[in-house]
């Protein structure tokens, strides 16, 4: 196995610069709760947030031929709102709990993942991590979904995921077939590997047909303008993250996160005499933020998961209206939480979904510049979250940030 080069100064040389760590996280990937319902949720998704089913996993099969069958359904699901094969996956909670007896019963969020840039990342972040004696639960490569991996625990049972080289879905909306993942890993690779091209090409001289995979679909008609196409919501998620959590030690979660993960702290509040902290992985505002789990009955927040809430970036503001007024109008119940706890955000508000799970949804994310100072908290936008206007004024970082690639559908 190819060796990361380490720098003069004692750090690592990551594609020629020199980092505190063998690895850079980019952005926020993907993310995933457990359901104890997995079909409502993948309705609720699926169908009124517009995210489409890019594969599914039959966890059952892990299970004792004697179980099968005793804990509903089987099937977690992995679902994207853009061209990575996923960005949100939902898995049945009962069969998971019966996978890992052991596991933190409040933790119900099944990953929080970060993509990093290269395969040499994840292999030297891999030996880095275990180096420093943070626990991995797994490593290798992911099917479906193609990409390599490394998993660390946060201090509060968290599973994180470093990854890299997720599948792209493309113009024809098949997902790669099971018959073409022709290779499988419980550990990280011998370096350097081949490529994704030639493994396809490998695939396809096998005779794999490529349009045997899982097909997007549509479940709504076509009837809203959204920027000038015809989607069956008048909205488009463009953007997920931020991730909120609840932790028992705000400063333990903070040195995992900031000085193992290297994530940057961009901002702290004190609400109520709580201590929130906000990191980026970018130039975002905050991918992340870390709420003390106190914090959580005074919000009469679900007790039972140190889960508090996943965002979901609308493409502009009247995207943001239109979804509110759309899922209202399915019935989905909304909760406004007070505006000092997510500082970067402006107009947003929390959708309910079957389970009771807080889904944050908003528009507008602050940007951090190269001095890495967020807007002082005098100069932002003062909020009304019970009258919200017609429109709002341009910011200098309107619109900026990660960018939606290829079409809306």
């Amino acid at each position: 196995m190819s060796e990361q080069k380490t720098a003069p100064t004692g750090s690592f040389l990551v594609g020629g610069i020199e980092m505190p760590r063998p690895f850079r996280i980019r952005r926020l990937g993907h993310f995933g709760l457990d359901m104890q319902d997995v079909v409502a949720a993948k309705d609720f998704y699926e169908r009124l947030l517009g995210f489409r089913v890019s594969d599914h996993l039959n966890l059952g099969a892990r299970l004792k031929e004697e179980d099968r069958g005793k804990f509903g359904h089987e099937t977690g699901y992995f679902l994207r709102h853009g061209t990575d094969h996923h960005s949100f996956v939902i898995f049945p909670r009962p069969v998971r709990r019966q996978l890992m007896p052991q596991a933190n019963p409040s933790v119900t969020v099944n990953q929080i993942t970060w993509q990093v840039g290269s395969l040499r990342e994840v292999v030297a972040g891999h030996d880095w991590l275990k180096h420093s004696q943070v626990r991995i639960t797994r490593s290798g490569r992911d099917n479906p979904g193609s990409n390599w991996h490394v998993y660390p625990v946060d201090p509060d049972a968290n599973v994180n995921e470093l990854y890299y080289g997720i599948e792209q879905i493309g113009w024809d909306g098949f997902s790669k077939p099971a018959d073409m993942h022709r290779r499988h890993y419980m550990n990280v690779p011998e370096l350097p590997h081949c490529s994704e091209y030639h493994e396809v090409q490998e695939g396809l001289k096998a005779g794999v047909d490529p349009r045997t995979g899982i097909a997007q679909s549509e479940r709504l008609p076509e009837i809203h303008d959204v920027g000038g196409v015809l989607l069956g919501r008048p909205f488009k998620v463009t953007k997920i993250g931020p991730v909120r959590i609840f932790v028992q030690d705000v400063e333990q979660a903070l040195q995992f996160y900031r000085d193992i993960l290297g994530l940057s702290l961009t901002e702290e509040v004190v609400w109520n005499g709580h201590r929130c902290l906000f990191l980026r992985a970018n130039t975002e505002h905050h991918s992340l933020a870390l709420y003390p789990l106190a914090l959580r009955s005074q919000l009469g927040l679900r007790p039972e998961t140190n889960f508090f809430s996943f965002g979901l970036q609308m493409g502009d503001y009247q995207q943001l209206r239109n979804a509110r007024g759309f899922l209202q109008a399915e019935g989905v119940r909304f909760l406004d939480l007070p505006a000092e706890l997510f500082p970067g955000i402006d107009y947003n508000t929390f959708a309910l979904d079957p389970e009771g799970n807080l889904i944050q949804l908003y528009y507008y994310m602050e940007q951090i510049g190269w001095d890495g100072k967020p807007r002082p908290a005098h100069m932002r936008p003062k909020i009304d979250p019970k009258n919200w206007p017609d429109h709002v004024p341009a910011y200098s970082d309107s619109l900026l940030g990660e960018v939606y690639l290829g079409p809306l559908n």
